[in-house]
C-alpha cells in the first residue's frame, strides 16, 4: 500500500473564481484522505497583473499559469488547480497534468444588461454592443452577426459583471462554467448552443498540475480524474496544439463522449468572423489525440490555412494567450 503524505500546499490564482476550483479540490480531497492536512497558497500571474489590455495583444503563452508553474517546480506548492483552457497545451519540462476533473457544462452564455434582462441576444437591435476578451467569441459572434460592435473585456467575473452594470453596453459572453460555479446563474440571459458558439478547447473542466514522477500526489489527485473528459479534452488539446504556430487564432471546440465514441467538433475563424471552417470528427475514446489531430489537419487543407496566413500577416506573431474567464 502506497504511502501518502502528509501536507500538501495547492497553488491557485486569487480570483474569485479560482479560489472556488481550489477549495473545490481541497474539500474533494480532505473528504478522501481526511489524514492529509491541505493548505492553500494564492499566487499572482502575469495575466492577474495586467489588466489595461486585450488578452490578444499580450501574447505570452501561460498568461494564468507561468508564476504558479515556476512555484511548483521549486516545490512551494505540491499542485496547481487550473481552468483546462488557461493551461497551455505543451507545458514546462518536469510538469505534467495529474488529473482532469468532471466537466461542467461548457456552453457560453450571454448576460444581458440591466435594461434588457432576459431577453435573449436576437433580441439585440442592430449595431449591438457586446463585450468579450476573447477572440473566439469575437470571431464567432461576428460571423452570426456582422452588424455587432465587440468591445474588450477583461477582469475576474465580479469585476466584468460590475464593467457591465456600469456601461451602456448591451450584454457580454461568459463561460457558462464560471458562472455556476460563482452563483450567477439567475443572470444568464441565454445559453448559447454549439451550433452558434463552440467552447473554448477544456472549457468546463479543471486540470490539476503537478510534477512529472510525484507519485504520491499522482495517486492522490487521480481519485478526482473523469475518463470521459479526460479524453473529450485530449483530443481538443490535440486539435490545438497542431494549429497553434505561434499566432493568435479563434479556435472553438467541442469534444465529448457519447455512447462510448469520441466524438468531435471543431471550428477555425478568421478575427472578423467572414471566414470560418468548421468540421467533425468521431472514434475510439482511447484514440481522441489522434483524432483531434486528425480533424486539425483536415480543416487546414479545406480553409484553415489560408485562415491562418492572413492572421500572420495582419497581426505579429505572438503565443496563444487563453481565455480566464
Amino acid at each position: 500500500m502506497k504511502r501518502h503524505p502528509e501536507h500538501l500546499t495547492i497553488g491557485s490564482r486569487g480570483s474569485p473564481l479560482a479560489l472556488w476550483q481550489a477549495e473545490w479540490v481541497r474539500g474533494e480531497l480532505e473528504r478522501r484522505f481526511p489524514h492529509i492536512s491541505l493548505e492553500l497558497k494564492i499566487i499572482k500571474t502575469t495575466g492577474d497583473k495586467i489588466l489595461d489590455s486585450p488578452l490578444s495583444s499580450i501574447g505570452d503563452k501561460g498568461l494564468f499559469t507561468k508564476e504558479i508553474e515556476h512555484a511548483i517546480l521549486r516545490g512551494e506548492v505540491d499542485l496547481a488547480v487550473h481552468s483546462l483552457k488557461d493551461l497551455p497545451t505543451s507545458l514546462p519540462r518536469g510538469l505534467t497534468i495529474g488529473a482532469i476533473t468532471q466537466r461542467e457544462d461548457s456552453h457560453d452564455v450571454f448576460i444581458a444588461n440591466k435594461n434588457n434582462a432576459g431577453k435573449p441576444m436576437e433580441s439585440l437591435p442592430p449595431n449591438a454592443t457586446i463585450a468579450t476578451g476573447s477572440l473566439r467569441r469575437r470571431c464567432q459572434l461576428l460571423h452570426w452577426r456582422s452588424d455587432l460592435t465587440i468591445v474588450d473585456l477583461r477582469g475576474n467575473l465580479n469585476t466584468r459583471f460590475a464593467r457591465l452594470h456600469e456601461s451602456t453596453w448591451d450584454g457580454m459572453i461568459l463561460a457558462r462554467a464560471g458562472v455556476l460555479r460563482l452563483g450567477f446563474e439567475e443572470r444568464i440571459s441565454e445559453v448559447i448552443p454549439f451550433e452558434r458558439m463552440l467552447p473554448a478547447v477544456g472549457q468546463g473542466a479543471l486540470g490539476i498540475e503537478i510534477r512529472q514522477n510525484d507519485d504520491g500526489v499522482a495517486n492522490i489527485i487521480s481519485h478526482l480524474a473523469s475518463r470521459a473528459t479526460t479524453y473529450a479534452t485530449l483530443g481538443e488539446r490535440a486539435f490545438l496544439r497542431y494549429l497553434e504556430g505561434g499566432c493568435q487564432v479563434p479556435i472553438g471546440t467541442l469534444g465529448r463522449i457519447e455512447q462510448n465514441v469520441f466524438m468531435l467538433d471543431a471550428v477555425i475563424g478568421s478575427i472578423d468572423g467572414r471566414q470560418l471552417v468548421r468540421g467533425k470528427i468521431h472514434g475510439e475514446p482511447a484514440a481522441s489525440e489522434e483524432l483531434g489531430e486528425q480533424l486539425a489537419k483536415s480543416l487546414y487543407k479545406s480553409g484553415g490555412r489560408e485562415i491562418l496566413e492572413e492572421i500572420r500577416r495582419a497581426v505579429p506573431q505572438k503565443a496563444r494567450v487563453p481565455e480566464d474567464v
